[in-house]
């Protein structure tokens, strides 16, 4: 009697054991945030796609740039004050893009996954070639911007976790090489999904509503964008830049946007940075420009008063935030983000027909139209005949093509402006005219060839740390790209 006592109380202490493993071995799940597998792609996608625009094309780098190329003028006696006077303790600073750099590679190891899932067959994800072409070219877009900021970054070594630490440097070239791949793949498996006729994002395709023809269309477009950006170190890229364009164009591009906003579940990220920080003012470099062709864009510009400023004046930088005239849009909140416009496709053209000797006069026309249409009459609600306006500028030119498309490029295209700008610089030409004093101080080139790295990286990866030194060489190294 004693020894069946024994036996029950030990098969209740096993079966109390049993009972709490199986509690220890829930209760640090999270089923609030559930494993990476176990989450659709398509439902990561948006994240993607939102990622890309928000801090990618238009964030920490689209803000500081505008006020580099002099599209807005640095105020409120705060980072951008320093930022407007060249202050190389705010731009050779390992903190001043380090969000936007974990940022972008946090998007990318969310592309990574999206594109393993697919490729790795991971149930629930098999077959979406829709989505892996998304994020294909997503892939494109955000390294791309990555290494025309930094130059070399790690690429093929990056997003491993504590596989790999210390992931090295690769080089401009070898990453651009593979970019191209990926936005190839991504064309061959929008083939395939329209082939299938595959929807498998559905509206959680902020940017396209899972229209793979657009999507196509957007990948060649990005392919002339790169294949643009190479042309002082290629002679070849002119004509492909060209081929690449017309093909997006014939595929009917539209502007590359993000259109989700209703100014109340989320704000454009322009709007946003200055309703928090009010550190931008209108630039008299951009207000001369628009003035001097009667531009409908004038009045918004400086919000209807005609007040704008001069760049590199230390009163003006340190005049408290929210004193100063700013671009009327940016009240809006509702404007989309712009991964890409049909804005910028016309110009690409214009450019690539006009230095193959071709008349550029139609997408010329077309880039100056679309720009105007957009921020008169889509964002502002006012009357006019952009195509007249676009036609009275007269005949194409290299100098006109980069004057009007630094002004569609002042909205939040900054990041091309800049690369723009230093790649004409390479090919020993200048269209854009800066005026800021304080790019040259005491003989020192104070105007930077390229961003910093990121602290993160910079303190942890000492392949990092070694090129970053003390941060002077964005000063004096010039990328592969724009040497």
């Amino acid at each position: 009697m004693k020894f069946s006592r024994y036996i029950l109380f030990s098969a209740a202490m096993l079966a109390l054991g049993a009972c709490s493993e199986d509690t220890m071995d829930s209760i640090n799940k999270n089923e609030g945030n559930p494993p990476v597998d176990a989450v659709p792609v398509r439902l990561q996608i948006s994240d993607a796609i939102m990622g890309s625009g928000f801090t990618a094309s238009s964030g920490d780098y689209s803000f500081y740039l505008s006020c580099l190329m002099e599209q807005t003028v640095g105020t409120g006696n705060n980072q951008f004050a320093k930022a407007e006077l060249r202050n190389p303790m705010e731009w050779a600073a390992s903190t001043t893009f380090n969000n936007a750099w974990n940022s972008i590679y946090g998007n990318l190891m969310n592309i990574k996954q999206i594109m393993e899932k697919i490729e790795g067959e991971v149930p629930g994800n098999v077959g979406q070639y829709d989505i892996l072409g998304m994020a294909q070219t997503l892939w494109a877009l955000n390294y791309g911007i990555l290494t025309d900021m930094h130059g070399d970054i790690p690429y093929s070594e990056a997003l491993q976790g504590q596989a790999n630490m210390h992931p090295k440097l690769d080089a401009q070239a070898d990453i651009y090489a593979d970019l191209f791949k990926y936005l190839d793949a991504a064309i061959a498996n929008f083939d395939k999904a329209i082939d299938a006729k595959l929807k498998n994002a559905g509206a959680q395709d902020i940017a396209y509503g899972n229209n793979c023809k657009a999507w196509k269309a957007a990948a060649y477009a990005l392919k002339a964008r790169y294949r643009l950006h190479m042309s002082a170190v290629d002679d070849k890229a002119i004509d492909d830049a060209l081929s690449y364009a017309v093909e997006a164009e014939n595929l009917g591009f539209s502007d590359f946007n993000i259109a989700s906003f209703d100014g109340i579940t989320a704000d454009n990220p322009w709007s946003a940075f200055q309703w928090s920080r009010s550190y931008v003012a209108s630039s008299k470099t951009v207000y001369d420009m628009l003035v001097a062709n009667d531009d409908p864009r004038a009045g918004i510009y400086t919000y209807d008063t005609g007040e704008a400023y001069p760049s590199g004046d230390a009163a003006i930088a340190y005049e408290s935030a929210g004193a100063l005239v700013y671009p009327g849009w940016l009240d809006m909140g509702v404007q989309p983000i712009h991964l890409m416009t049909a804005s910028e496709l016309q110009f690409i053209i214009a450019e690539c027909q006009l230095r193959k000797g071709q008349n550029a006069d139609a997408a010329f026309h077309a880039g100056v139209a679309a720009a105007v249409e957009e921020l008169v009459v889509g964002f502002w609600e006012e009357d006019c005949d952009a195509e007249a306006f676009a036609e009275g500028l007269g005949a194409a030119s290299l100098q006109k093509v980069f004057e009007q498309k630094y002004l569609q490029q002042m909205v939040d295209n900054n990041i091309e402006a800049y690369n723009d700008y230093r790649r004409c610089q390479a090919m020993g030409e200048e269209y854009i005219k800066l005026q800021n004093p304080m790019n040259v101080q005491s003989g020192v080139n104070r105007f930077p060839c390229r961003m910093p790295y990121g602290n993160s990286a910079v303190i942890s990866n000492p392949n990092v740390k070694a090129a970053y030194g003390d941060g002077s060489y964005i000063y004096t190294e010039k990328m592969w790209l724009y040497k």
